[in-house]
């Protein structure tokens, strides 16, 4: 079974995640969708919320699991037994930090390969860390965010 690991804070989950995990179960068996907490990131919505948003999301569906996790992914992907990493691009700037990332993990787990999926068009735009700026002026995000994850965004 192939099985790849997305991982992120997911603070909020986005269309243009839920479009990653979409797309990448076309080439995946399972996707384990991995939150971590990132301490240079402001939260917007507690570990619980993010978790109960993002299974909300995706109900019924056998091949998407939702897990914590902290430490390095890659340590992650050998304990759930998943040989891929799953990353989205926007543009360059993410392909840099990303392809830097993906150099050090072949270092340090050469078995588990990383996998870049581009931002559909219209979607490069979206970030969590926009969704957070735009909710902090109290704009409207329903285009950027899934109803699922809008609805624990207003509790």
């Amino acid at each position: 079974m192939k099985t790849a690991v997305f991982a992120g804070s997911f603070d909020p989950f986005t269309f243009a995640h839920q479009d990653l995990v979409d797309r990448g179960l076309l080439l995946f068996d399972k996707i384990i969708i991995a939150i971590g907490v990132n301490s240079t990131k402001k939260g917007l919505m507690s570990f619980e919320q993010r978790v109960n948003a993002i299974k909300e999301l995706y109900i019924g569906k056998e091949n998407v699991d939702i897990q914590q996790f902290t430490g390095l992914t890659v340590d992650f992907c050998r304990t759930v037994n998943a040989l891929y990493i799953l990353r989205g691009l926007r543009n360059t700037k993410d392909f840099e930090f990303e392809n830097a990332i993906a150099q050090n993990n072949l270092l340090l787990a050469p078995e588990i390969e990383t996998y870049f999926l581009m931002a559909r068009s219209g979607q490069g735009h979206i970030s969590s860390t926009i969704v957070r700026d735009i909710l902090s002026h109290k704009g409207d995000v329903s285009t950027l965010v899934p109803q699922e994850v809008l609805k624990y965004i207003d509790k």
